[in-house]
């Protein structure tokens, strides 16, 4: 009787894991920069209110369109070194299962053996035995454009909207530390959640995210209290 045994493995979420956590994490950073730089500048609900907004927008379409060309150039890429490996393998199939014989010898198996095996992988499927054993290119890892666009997209609008909910209901001359205060909590949820999806330590996740997030906020409103001042 042979016993099947599903694993849950946490690879799979990667792709549109780190889109999510990515657009995120920006858009709490960029929007809550954003809203503490202007309310230092023009503490005005109004300018603090537009501009945090227009932010949200532009940044999520941003997101979209940033992550959409870039994991497309990525797929391309595997899509090119697929169609020569295609080539390689109707043209020079015995200097291919040389490759891949000397791959399993490379990983521990003896030579008879790791030719039996690239033999019997390649009669199954060829090109996916190359792909993955060669190429590093499998089903879970591929690049999916769309996914990483709609998830960083979408996340992007999630995270910006909470420092600007945030502004939306603090007294104006409250507002720069409250969604500074709120903020880092916010990073600090996101990044606790995200190690917890995919197995990573949370404090260290925590920390990282938090520290990098109070760096950029600080910043910004250095600026928009410069500007403020000389204004």
């Amino acid at each position: 009787m042979v016993l099947r045994h599903k694993e849950q493995h946490r690879t799979g979420r990667i792709g549109w894991l780190r889109a999510a956590v990515l657009g995120a994490n920006d858009g709490i950073v960029s929007t809550a920069s954003l809203v503490v730089g202007v309310a230092a500048a023009d503490p005005s609900r109004g300018s603090i209110m537009v501009a945090g907004v227009a932010g949200l927008v532009a940044g999520a379409m941003s997101m979209a369109a940033g992550e959409y060309v870039s994991v497309s150039s990525q797929s391309d890429t595997e899509n090119a070194d697929l169609e020569r490996e295609k080539k390689e393998l109707a043209t020079d199939r015995d200097g291919e299962l040389a490759e891949l014989t000397a791959i399993y010898v490379g990983r521990g198996l003896e030579q008879p053996l790791a030719r039996e095996v690239a033999q019997q992988l390649m009669a199954h499927d060829a090109l996916a035995t190359h792909a993955r054993d060669e190429l590093g290119i499998s089903e879970t890892m591929s690049a999916r454009p769309i996914q990483a666009a709609l998830a960083s997209a979408a996340t992007f609008g999630v995270g910006a909207a909470l420092p600007l909910l945030t502004a939306f209901i603090t007294p104006l001359n409250h507002i720069p530390i409250m969604v500074s205060i709120t903020s880092l909590g916010f990073l600090a949820v996101l990044g606790g959640v995200s190690a917890h999806a995919g197995g990573a330590p949370i404090g260290k996740a925590v920390v990282r995210v938090t520290f990098w997030g109070a760096l950029a906020m600080a910043a910004t409103a250095g600026v928009g209290a410069l500007f403020g001042v000389t204004a």
